[in-house]
């Protein structure tokens, strides 16, 4: 797993959506590392990771973050993850309790509706395109992310994107990202059910992947499990309103 590396502390990792990677995080990083030890990763099949031919259910990420705790040997860890990330933070603090201290879970909970992910699998698929350039890769990702701000979307197209014959393409696998849409629609409910660790939920007011109806019946599953509602925001909420997402965070974790 390629990862990305700041500060000094408790253990606090982060774990980006589909299609992105490690560097969607580094705001958030700069502002924690005071304070912890922060390191964003490539998941598998993003990024500069490697790339699997197969593997992208829940558990097999969730033994890569179990793996990388143990590797690190400073846990357990706080985990921060952003939809498909979240997905996976709660994945691995049900199945390795002794390795999680606690996870943000940043718009992501069961009960996301089918044509939900529908929408979801159609975008990730149109995204494996030829680009000329970064300049065409920007406006390409401001247009999909019309929500994110100009600095936040230069992230993702410097960071995302790699030369190859005729312009760029993604980093992120297109097999890789086809079986990992295909895997959020697994259900997450005994993942929520069993986790015993603290649990932040935060979803973007705005969000059109994880819907109020899905927050309401995720808080009815786990009434226990503290929600922040990050108003105007969409869900990529921690690059729409990071100063937000920070203070949600922080205030968790202090608690």
């Amino acid at each position: 797993m390629n990862v990305r590396e700041a500060g000094n502390g408790p253990l606090m990792l982060f774990f980006h959506g589909i299609t992105a990677n490690s560097a969607v995080f580094a705001p958030l990083m700069t502002r924690l590392s005071y304070r912890f030890t922060t390191i964003a990763v490539d998941q598998r099949g993003h990024g500069k990771s490697g790339k699997p031919e197969s593997g992208y259910n829940a558990d097999d990420f969730a033994n890569d973050i179990a793996a990388l705790i143990r590797s690190l040997d400073k846990g357990p860890a706080i985990l921060v993850g952003h939809s498909l990330g979240a997905r996976n933070s709660v994945t691995a603090a049900a199945k390795y309790p002794d390795l999680v201290r606690s996870v943000i879970a940043i718009d992501f909970t069961p009960y996301i509706e089918p044509e939900v992910f529908d929408a979801l699998e159609a975008r990730v698929n149109a995204g494996d395109q030829l680009f000329e350039n970064l300049q065409a890769v920007e406006a390409y990702l401001a247009n999909r992310y019309p929500n994110i701000p100009a600095d936040a979307i230069r992230i993702r197209a410097e960071s995302g994107y790699q030369p190859v014959d005729g312009g760029l393409r993604p980093l992120a696998s297109p097999t890789a990202m086809a079986q990992t849409a295909k895997g959020l629609r697994s259900d997450l409910t005994p993942a929520y059910r069993e986790v015993k660790k603290p649990v932040l939920i935060i979803r973007g007011e705005l969000s059109k992947l994880v819907s109020a109806a899905a927050l309401a019946k995720t808080s009815r599953l786990r009434p226990d499990l503290p929600v922040v509602v990050v108003p105007n925001a969409d869900h990529y909420v921690n690059e729409v309103s990071p100063d937000i997402t920070l203070k949600a965070i922080t205030n968790f974790i202090d608690a």
